[in-house]
């Protein structure tokens, strides 16, 4: 494959690797183990596996290695290495660079989990600083020379504020720090973090990549050096790698994540103004209202699948949740289907409420992950559930 072609085209076919059979879908190796034929061949490829090589699933699968070329092909990085679930992502990404007395300095608007990996990090010995990651200022008095890394969500989870990956990478590495992006908000059709200076792209793939809503998995993008000696001993020693079955599901996710991704981003815009107009307070960085939405127009070109809304009060949000009638209430996105999400009592419920309110999170916000429904039959939804 050419990375002059385009990413859609690159989705379908990057990284595929055909069996003597010939077979025009990706097989699936469903196997934990590799034969070899003989003692010295099983000698030398534990001490140097070649591209087309593997010794055992943990540490890799040529299912997995399709989905992790065609990853990289897709985020424009040298290497992947895919992994059980995004949050596997995001802790085999920051915990394999650091050791105690490094500084990692990240957002506060983070998803809960990814907050619970850095007070891991700091009960380690890991200096860790939070800041709000929509303001330069504090990134530049924050990140001193010697920082370790930078993190921070491309697009904040739930209330999508945008960070300005060119801005907070050229602070980063001004400093010599690495700069690590969790881009599933952007997803991989509208992300050109690479491009604009991030070093480490994480996703979960369980949201847009499956976009069914069936598997878990996750991967980390970015440099040979960086997959292979720094993230890959640490993932395949502690078990974070993918299934291969799951690898399988994602390669085929891939197929038509541009088409349903756009389709999605549609909608979403669709929708958003028009709540908008109809008095709703809504959080959509594609709105001119929205305070990122030049950053957004640049960065993305797209005010992507997510829409955040801000309701009065908790029972105003759940009195909204349950009257809806064709969008479901749970906590996935990026799914087929529409889903909405109550943060303060789900996804961010154990955050101490100062530490919501930080991030922008009230007891009102409810977050909206945009399906391939069509958006009238959504917004009919929607405006029935608002009263």
């Amino acid at each position: 494959m050419s990375d002059s072609q385009h990413p859609r085209t690159r989705a379908v076919h990057a990284g595929i690797r055909r069996s003597q059979y010939g077979e025009m879908a990706e097989a699936l190796f469903l196997t934990q183990g590799f034969a070899y034929d003989s003692a010295e061949q099983a000698e030398a490829r534990f001490q140097k596996i070649g591209p087309d090589e593997f010794i055992y699933a943990r540490y890799g699968n040529p299912t997995s290695r399709m989905f992790e070329d065609r990853m990289a092909s897709l985020e424009g990085t040298e290497d992947a290495f895919a992994t059980a679930s995004g949050m596997a992502a995001v802790n085999g990404a920051l915990m394999a660079m650091v050791k105690p007395g490094d500084r990692v300095v990240a957002a506060r608007q983070l998803f809960g989990s990814c907050l619970y990996v850095l007070d891991i990090l700091a009960r380690f010995g890991v200096e860790v600083v939070l800041l709000d990651g929509t303001n330069l200022a504090a990134w530049r008095e924050a990140v001193t020379p010697g920082t370790k890394a930078v993190f921070f969500e491309s697009v904040s989870n739930p209330v999508l504020e945008v960070m300005d990956i060119a801005g907070i990478s050229e602070i980063a590495h001004a400093a010599g720090a690495l700069v690590v992006v969790d881009n599933v908000f952007t997803t991989p059709v509208f992300s050109r973090a690479v491009e604009q200076g991030a070093d480490v792209v994480v996703y979960s793939t369980t949201k847009h990549i499956d976009g069914g809503g069936r598997a878990l998995g996750g991967v980390i993008c970015g440099t040979r050096h960086f997959v292979r000696e720094v993230a890959e001993p640490y993932l395949k020693h502690t078990g974070g790698a993918i299934s291969p079955f799951n690898a399988w599901i994602m390669l085929n996710g891939l197929t038509t994540l541009d088409l349903r991704v756009r389709a999605m981003a549609d909608s979403a815009a669709q929708i958003a103004q028009a709540l908008d107009g109809a008095g709703v307070r809504v959080i959509y960085p594609g709105l001119p209202a929205h305070p990122q939405h030049e950053l957004a127009m640049r960065q993305m070109g797209s005010g992507g699948t997510m829409i955040a809304l801000q309701l009065a009060s908790k029972q105003a949000a759940f009195d909204c949740m349950n009257r809806l009638r064709l969008i479901s209430i749970s906590n996935n996105l990026g799914d087929a289907k529409t889903i909405v999400t109550h943060p303060a009592t789900t996804t961010h419920q154990r955050l101490s409420p100062e530490t919501r309110a930080q991030a922008g999170i009230t007891d009102g916000t409810l977050r909206l992950s945009i399906g391939l429904e069509h958006p009238a039959d959504l917004l009919a939804d929607l405006m029935q559930s608002l009263g």
